[in-house]
């Protein structure tokens, strides 16, 4: 139950040609202490519910627990949510091994590209593509849970 990834800017758009799912996701927070996260996510026509322990110091790995929920319950616990619900494209581009799953964000979060790969090991190399920017890996600003309280919008 330990989640392994690291997490890019995305400087083109060239990864929408490459995609092989593009899907909305609707998601908020019950919690956002740095401790723990909650978050309740619609995926399509599927709801979930996950819950996200402190990251590692480099911000690679940390414990993630999910179980699906009906979007029925998912839509009712949205409205329970800390403000700001988070509403996002994601595009799932497979690169050799490896999935990138790439969210183009909406609202107050437009304009933010990030691509997301999951790992195995922390230690696992990844072929990176062209379109693929800075690493933010670690960077808190850049995790959902703090977008939806300082959305990208007003980082100026």
């Amino acid at each position: 139950m330990i989640e392994i990834e690291r997490k890019f800017l995305v400087k083109s758009d060239a990864f929408k040609a490459e995609a092989s799912t593009k899907t909305l996701l609707i998601q908020g927070f019950l919690n956002t202490h740095k401790a723990r996260t909650v978050r309740v996510r619609i995926k399509g026509e599927k709801g979930f519910l996950t819950v996200k322990g402190i990251s590692s110091k480099d911000g690679l790995s940390r414990f993630e627990w999910e179980k699906d929920i009906s979007k029925t319950d998912a839509e009712s616990l949205l409205k329970l949510c800390e403000p700001t619900i988070i509403e996002k494209v994601r595009y799932e581009v497979t690169i050799g091994k490896h999935v990138f799953e790439v969210d183009e964000f909406f609202g107050d979060n437009e304009g933010l590209i990030i691509a997301e790969v999951e790992l195995s090991s922390e230690h696992e190399t990844i072929k990176k593509p062209d379109w693929l920017g800075t690493e933010v890996t670690g960077q808190i600003q850049y995790y959902n849970s703090q977008l939806s309280k300082q959305p990208y919008n007003t980082w100026k």
